[in-house]
């Protein structure tokens, strides 16, 4: 739930606008077709001030996911980067999730989206923990979803609006079968990823993680991957089959909301006797060291916004 929102503000079209007061028309192409694109950014708490998480890659991502549906983003990638920090400070926020979004106006409807403002907008607001904080540490449980990745890989592969409705409904239909998320697999019937996140397992102490034709090729992701093998770790991409979670010693979800979170149970059978595992743990702590500016080795990870 959204707190505090009156005295919040969400910048829209090159202006600050009072977060009530920010509306879209009913008509807006992208609200009926889905055509724009969005991301997730988090802000943490460190010493120095708030500091965004690769806010660079976002924006970069942001960017081309617009471009391939032939969208010109009508700011450059520094305005757009600038504009993030602000709304942070604008909304006196030490951490917090930043939610860029770029939409299509209302000045025709049908799928001609030709001669349609390109509307850009940035909201930024407390986002303490996506999970329960405690699944940090005991972990979550998932199932296989009945709904597959979509199989378009232009739509799999990017923060694509109306591309999610798969996503949607696996987790759900995970929440209402009691469990944490859901596991999708893609067309050819391997593990794609979670409803939002990225997957990742342990095997006799190599890390596995599947190929990114069929999912988003997460930052978070990106980022475990490169600390994994500054720590030594072996890392492998590879198509990877349910079998593979199920005889795992460890999984773990990463991404942007969730950041690393263990995987202990999959279909109500333990992973790794339903705990945590050492890989996982250690992966975490370095990435938690990273996020709150203790670890200046990837001091260029992050962007200070005071």
């Amino acid at each position: 739930m959204f707190i505090n929102t009156e005295n919040k503000f969400i910048w829209k079209n090159g202006s600050f606008q009072k977060w009530d007061d920010t509306n879209v028309h009913i008509l807006s192409h992208t609200l009926h077709y889905g055509t724009g694109v969005f991301e997730g950014v988090r802000a943490y708490k460190t010493s120095n001030g708030p500091a965004i998480f690769r806010l660079n890659e976002h924006t970069d991502r942001l960017f081309n996911a617009a471009d391939k549906l032939n969208i010109k983003i009508p700011f450059s990638k520094d305005q757009i980067n600038n504009i993030q920090c602000e709304i942070l400070n604008k909304n006196n926020l030490n951490e917090g999730y930043i939610r860029p979004i770029v939409y299509l106006g209302n000045e025709g409807l049908g799928l001609r989206a030709k001669d349609l403002s390109v509307n850009v907008a940035v909201a930024a607001w407390e986002w303490p923990s996506y999970m329960d904080p405690q699944a940090k540490e005991n972990g979550i449980s998932v199932i296989k979803s009945s709904h597959r990745q979509y199989e378009n890989p232009l739509h799999s592969g990017n923060k694509i609006i109306g591309t999610y409705f798969s996503n949607t409904m696996a987790l759900h239909e995970a929440l209402d079968s009691g469990a944490d998320e859901a596991i999708m697999l893609d067309k050819n019937g391997y593990i794609s990823e979670g409803s939002g996140e990225n997957i990742f397992l342990v095997k006799d102490n190599i890390i596995f993680t599947p190929t990114t034709d069929h999912c988003l090729n997460g930052i978070t992701r990106q980022s475990v991957i490169k600390i994994a093998k500054d720590l030594n770790m072996s890392v492998h991409e590879k198509n990877i089959d349910l079998d593979d979670l199920v005889k795992a010693d460890e999984a773990f979800f990463t991404g942007t909301a969730v950041e690393i979170t263990p995987i202990t149970s999959l279909d109500k059978k333990y992973i790794n006797n339903g705990k945590r595992g050492i890989v996982t743990k250690q992966l975490q702590e370095e990435f938690q060291d990273i996020i709150s500016g203790m670890n200046l080795t990837y001091d260029s990870w992050l962007t200070y916004t005071r």
